[in-house]
């Protein structure tokens, strides 16, 4: 005869456990350098299919600024691309499959980092991918709206017209200054919520809430190296973007690969 007690203690009525929520190191500048150096060190182990993954983003943005102009929106073209960057985490996610693999010494081809790329989808990475395409999306229409408040009367057929407007005029001066203000804190927001967040999920079984609260928990405690790290990755990818989005066939991968090992150096192991 098997007892109450018994009963509320079989397997079957173990609650599943949680997992343990990830714990925050402090990183530093150093920090940053050896991850920059590891980073580059895994694009030249696979150059190929790294700068694929820059090719293929370099390659999306020239149509999406084609589309813009083919379309007479001229005036989102210079919104898209200072924003275009914000949604680079999403697009890196092979490359941190890649730097992954590196690490533990595995061999890999392109159907292994492909099939865990389209694997993704089923898991958390997809509510992160809405969470950066919302903010990129709320970036661009705020754009618009401060365009229509201060520039309301301006008229611009071609993409001269409108950046002699925005560059040459007050009101052009003060569309700048407010949509840049505006811009950075958006920028912020979504730096903070995805720096570790994509690594972590790709790397861990957790939800997407728990890893965004791990990057704002890495920002938090690490202001100003990762502030640093923001500037790093915001300078050098609108450098890149200068010639025809072409920089970023290098830059993306040698980012990408980089925040994978950043996030190795500021997320501690599941059993440390």
């Amino acid at each position: 005869m098997t007892s109450k007690t018994d009963e509320s203690t079989s397997p079957e009525t173990v609650a599943p456990q949680a997992p343990p929520v990830p714990v925050v190191n402090k990183v530093t500048s150093e920090d940053i350098s050896d991850s920059l150096k590891a980073g580059f060190a895994d694009f030249l182990a696979r150059p190929v299919m790294s700068g694929f993954f820059g090719l293929f983003y370099a390659l999306f943005g020239i149509l999406f600024v084609w589309s813009l102009v083919s379309l007479g929106k001229i005036w989102m073209v210079i919104p898209a691309v200072v924003g275009f960057p914000l949604v680079a985490p999403f697009a890196a996610a092979g490359l941190y499959e890649m730097s992954r693999r590196l690490e533990k010494g595995e061999s890999f081809g392109w159907s292994e980092i492909l099939t865990v790329m389209a694997n993704q989808r089923k898991r958390e990475m997809g509510w992160m991918a809405f969470v950066t395409l919302f903010i990129f999306w709320v970036w661009v229409y705020q754009v618009r709206l401060w365009l229509a408040i201060i520039l309301q009367d301006a008229s611009f057929s071609d993409f001269d017209g409108f950046m002699q407007i925005v560059f040459s005029t007050p009101e052009g001066w003060t569309f700048l200054a407010i949509g840049t203000l505006a811009g950075a804190v958006l920028s912020a927001v979504l730096f903070s919520v995805t720096v570790v967040a994509m690594p972590i999920l790709l790397d861990r079984e957790i939800d997407f809430v728990t890893a965004m609260l791990t990057s704002v928990r890495v920002v938090t405690e690490n202001p100003v190296v990762m502030l640093g790290w923001a500037a790093i990755i915001s300078v050098t990818m609108l450098l890149s973007m200068v010639p025809a989005f072409l920089g970023l066939i290098f830059t993306l991968p040698i980012l990408g690969h980089t925040t994978w090992h950043l996030y190795q150096r500021a997320v501690a192991p599941i059993d440390a």
